[in-house]
């Protein structure tokens, strides 16, 4: 499954600084569909590069990353279960910020 992945707010650093990323995912063997929570557990292995606690806590995002599934917040579409189909757009947005 063809997907873009997109990291902002200082996420990017954490996959050597590239902020858009076009990616093939196949769905997990014995699944029908590819669910953002499958999805995360990819993300976190294969694009993240340095520092998986600044994105990733327990099987979800940490708090304060923002994430846009086709431009709607994940809240609304189900969070973890959302269903992800062939070119969505999916974009990780930290909303901390240092001080």
């Amino acid at each position: 499954m063809q997907l873009t992945v997109e990291f902002g707010g200082g996420l990017e650093l954490l996959c050597d600084s590239v902020k858009i990323h076009s990616v093939n995912v196949d769905v997990p063997n014995g699944e029908e569909k590819l669910t953002m929570g499958d999805f995360l557990m990819w993300v976190s292995k294969n694009l993240i590069k340095e520092r998986p606690e600044m994105f990733i806590k327990g099987d979800t995002v940490r708090p304060g990353v923002l994430v846009l599934v086709n431009d709607c917040d994940w809240e609304l579409t189900g969070q973890l279960e959302t269903t992800l189909e062939e070119k969505d757009v999916v974009v990780f947005i930290s909303t901390l910020h240092g001080g």
